[in-house]
């Protein structure tokens, strides 16, 4: 039976994220390994006789913190997906509302008074 297993690493970047792979796929009974999540910050591992214990723990001393977040079978989550696929439906909605421009109210010129001072000093 195929196991699914998910596990939350702290990474800092491509270096750190090629290391974790290195070590989830040399794992006994790795099939298949990468990342998933929001931010690919979570490593599922696909595989036959995994130990999730043993390989959260290898990521620990290896990369950093790792969390243990699921392990289950592999087969069963396919089946949803299939089904959740199916029933989703996009529907686009008018506008509740028009949007109109604002009014262009045009500026007006400020009258500015230029006189010709002869003083040099401006404080007299």
């Amino acid at each position: 039976m195929k196991q699914k297993v998910v596990i939350k690493v702290a990474m800092n970047g491509n270096k750190s994220r090629s290391k974790v792979l290195k070590i989830a796929v040399g794992a006994p009974g790795v099939q298949s390994a990468g990342f998933t999540g929001k931010e690919l910050d979570q490593l599922e591992v696909v595989g036959e006789g995994i130990d999730a214990v043993v390989l959260t723990s290898l990521l620990r001393k290896n990369v950093g913190p790792a969390e243990l977040i699921s392990v289950g079978s592999a087969e069963k989550k396919e089946e949803k997906k299939e089904e959740k696929k199916e029933e989703k439906k996009v529907e686009i909605l008018p506008a509740a509302w028009n949007s109109y421009p604002y009014p262009y109210y045009p500026i007006q010129p400020y009258p500015v008074e230029y006189t010709n001072q002869t003083d040099p000093c401006s404080i007299m």
